[in-house]
C-alpha cells in the first residue's frame, strides 16, 4: 500500500511540473501572439486594398498589357508555398498545413506530382522537415524565415516565385497558410498567387473600376505588380505567425485544463487510498489488542 501511495505522489509532482510549464509556455505565447496580432491587423487591411486594386486592373486591362504577371498558361510546373512554424507544440496547427497542402497537390496537381513537376517552398521548420523526410523535392533556401522576419528578407523568398514564373520555371504558384481570425480561430487555405487573377470586379452601380494612370499605365504596372504581389506575401507568412502563437496559445491552456483535471482525479485516488491504509492499519492495531486482551 505504501509502494502505491509513493507512486501517485510521485505523479502528482510530476504533473504539477508539468502544469508550470505549460502556464508558462501560455503566458509567454499570449504575449508573443499580441505583437503578431498588432503586426497583421495593421498590415491586412493595406494588403486587401492592394489586391483589390491588383485585381481590377488586370481584369480591366482588356488584354492590351503586357502582364508577364498574369500571364495564363498551360500549368506543367508548380511551386508551392506551404507556411508552418519552427517549433510544435501548438496543437494540430502544422499538421492541419500540411495535410492542407496535400490535398491541394492531390486535388488540383495529381498529374504534375506524379512527374515530378511540383516544388515545395517550405516557410517555417516543421514543414520543411516533413517534405523532406517524405520525398518531395523541396527548395530549401528559406526555411528559417522566421529567424528574420522582416519584409526584406520575405522580400527574398517571394523573388523565388516571381522570377520562377517570369522565366516559366513555374507555371502556377499555391501558398498554403493560416488566415489568423482569433486566438481560438484558425483558417486553413490555399490561395493562387500566380498568375494573378482575374475577377468580375463591379461596383453596386454595375460599372467597373477605373483608373487614372500616371505615368503611363504600362509603366506602373510593371512597378506596382512586384511590389504589391511581395505585401500579399508577406501578409500570409504574417497571418501564419500569428495563428501559430494563437494555437500554441489555446493548446497550452488545453494542456493545463487537462493537468487539473488530472491533478483532481490523482488526489482523490490518493486520499481514498491513505485513509484505505489507515484504515488497515487502526484494524490492525484493534485486533492485536484485541488479542492480547483476550
Amino acid at each position: 500500500m505504501s509502494g502505491q501511495l509513493k507512486e501517485v505522489r510521485n505523479r502528482i509532482k510530476s504533473i504539477q511540473s508539468g502544469q508550470q510549464i505549460t502556464k508558462a509556455m501560455k503566458m509567454v505565447s499570449a504575449a508573443k501572439l499580441r505583437r503578431a496580432q498588432d503586426a497583421i491587423m495593421l498590415m491586412r487591411p493595406y494588403a486587401v486594398k492592394l489586391q483589390e486594386m491588383l485585381q481590377n486592373i488586370v481584369s480591366n486591362s482588356e488584354g492590351n498589357i503586357d502582364t508577364p504577371l498574369a500571364a495564363q498558361r498551360s500549368v506543367e510546373k508548380v511551386l508551392i508555398v506551404v507556411i508552418t512554424s519552427d517549433r510544435g507544440l501548438c496543437g494540430a496547427f502544422n499538421s492541419n498545413l500540411i495535410k492542407t497542402a496535400k490535398r491541394v497537390i492531390r486535388e488540383k496537381y495529381a498529374e504534375q506530382f506524379e512527374q515530378g513537376n511540383v516544388e515545395i517552398l517550405p516557410i517555417g521548420k516543421k514543414g520543411y522537415d516533413h517534405f523532406v523526410q517524405n520525398g518531395y523535392k523541396v527548395n530549401d533556401k528559406f526555411w528559417q524565415i522566421f529567424a528574420n522576419l522582416t519584409f526584406d528578407h520575405v522580400k527574398e523568398a517571394a523573388a523565388v516565385a516571381l522570377n520562377g514564373f517570369i522565366d516559366g520555371t513555374y507555371d502556377a504558384v499555391e501558398i498554403v497558410y493560416s488566415e489568423f481570425k482569433n486566438a481560438a480561430t484558425q483558417v486553413f487555405v490555399s490561395e493562387q498567387f500566380l498568375p494573378i487573377s482575374k475577377v468580375e470586379n463591379q461596383d453596386k452601380s454595375g460599372l467597373k473600376a477605373d483608373f487614372i494612370f500616371e505615368p503611363e499605365k504600362e509603366t506602373l504596372i510593371a512597378e506596382l505588380m512586384p511590389k504589391i504581389l511581395n505585401t500579399q506575401f508577406f501578409k500570409a507568412i504574417l497571418d501564419s505567425h500569428a495563428s501559430e502563437h494563437g494555437a500554441r496559445m489555446t493548446a497550452m491552456d488545453k494542456a493545463t485544463e487537462n493537468a487539473s483535471e488530472m491533478l483532481r482525479t490523482l488526489k482523490i485516488s490518493y486520499n481514498r487510498a491513505r485513509q484505505a491504509a489507515i484504515t488497515t492499519e487502526l484494524t490492525e492495531i484493534v485486533s492485536g489488542a484485541a488479542a492480547l486482551a483476550g
